[in-house]
């Protein structure tokens, strides 16, 4: 999107918020800072641009948007109070949407450390200077990896979600009751939204679509582990966008939600409807079951349709289409 195009969408500036994002930089965040450009908000970033993949990605995803009226960039971390500081000295903010995260189940096993620091002592001194004043409202970024193995499908919020089962899922879960404490503490209004699975244009280069389109795209064989019946709840990028946007307009005491589909998927069907789009052959080798992996996600939104209206839209097919449309576009500057 262009300037233009989110000054023609805007609206009346009585309505306008001003958010601080937190890993505005990243697959999601960049998704949820245009959302708030294009309706009039003003938008602050704080992101360190951390190495988990390349940070060339991250600044591509927020090119479009330098020069833009409502939007600024803090380059720092959360873990440096002297860059909280100069976040929150940009404006005092109606809402602070809390993105930044290390992600990924597998290596937060590897390095246990590194999540508990990020995820945790991260959130934690951001929670700490939200209660200093400037901001009017948490939304939290947890993540249904919180229901680990043992969760009744599909998952419910009032799910008790204490047995976790990685280092990833444990940290997102301690955020949440983080962020009760501090609700409870000194009344500020908290919304944790535990997200699905989800996948779309600019999704990091380890994800499953993004990994199975590159490998399938190459010719090369994709591995799946275990037998490929798990199943997932994806939930297209633009949908888990609405639910973030409808949960900072709506603040009410502290409240979780998840965000998915309720439609769950097997891993094998998505590889093969990720070869069928791309009209390519399919090699598929399946590999042991990874610690931390899940047998299912799957979302009960009741909660989220009541309470923030939210309604996913986007089918499987259509938002693989979509993914694809753009990784191929990607692949082409990249060889051009």
């Amino acid at each position: 999107m262009t300037a233009d195009k989110f000054s023609a969408s805007s609206r009346n500036a009585s309505d306008q918020r001003t958010v601080l994002v937190t890993g505005g930089a990243g697959f999601i965040g960049s998704h949820v800072v245009e959302a708030l450009l294009g309706r009039g908000d003003r938008v602050v970033v704080l992101d360190n641009f951390d190495p988990f993949y390349d940070p060339a990605i991250k600044r591509a995803n927020l090119a479009g948007l330098r020069g833009h009226p409502g939007f600024e960039l803090v380059e720092g971390d959360l873990l440096d109070a002297r860059d909280l500081d100069r976040a929150f000295a940009t404006a005092p903010f109606d809402a602070v949407i809390h993105l930044a995260a290390r992600a990924g189940v597998r290596p937060s096993i590897a390095d246990p450390d590194l999540y508990d620091q990020v995820n945790v002592l991260g959130t934690t001194r951001l929670l700490q200077r939200v209660t200093r004043g400037g901001a009017g409202h948490l939304v939290f970024a947890s993540s249904s990896s919180v229901y680990g193995s043992t969760t009744p499908v599909p998952f419910r919020e009032d799910a008790a979600a204490d047995r976790p089962s990685s280092p990833y899922a444990a940290t997102k879960r301690a955020g949440e009751l983080a962020c009760y404490a501090v609700h409870e503490l000194y009344g500020i209004p908290v919304t944790c939204l535990r997200l699905f699975t989800v996948y779309g244009p600019r999704q990091r280069p380890e994800m499953a679509i993004h990994r199975f389109a590159r490998l399938i795209a190459a010719g090369k064989t994709v591995s799946v582990f275990g037998d490929g019946s798990a199943r997932r709840d994806f939930t297209y990028v633009a949908d888990i966008v609405s639910g973030i946007l409808a949960a900072v307009d709506r603040p009410g005491g502290y409240r979780v939600y998840n965000l998915g589909t309720t439609h769950t998927t097997r891993l094998d069907d998505l590889v093969g409807l990720i070869a069928s789009i791309l009209g390519a052959p399919l090699r598929m080798l399946h590999e042991p079951l990874q610690a931390g992996d899940v047998p299912i996600t799957y979302a009960d939104i009741s909660r989220a349709e009541r309470e923030l209206g939210y309604q996913p839209q986007t089918s499987l097919e259509a938002g693989v289409r979509a993914f694809l449309a753009w990784f191929q576009e990607k692949s082409l500057a990249s060889a051009a």
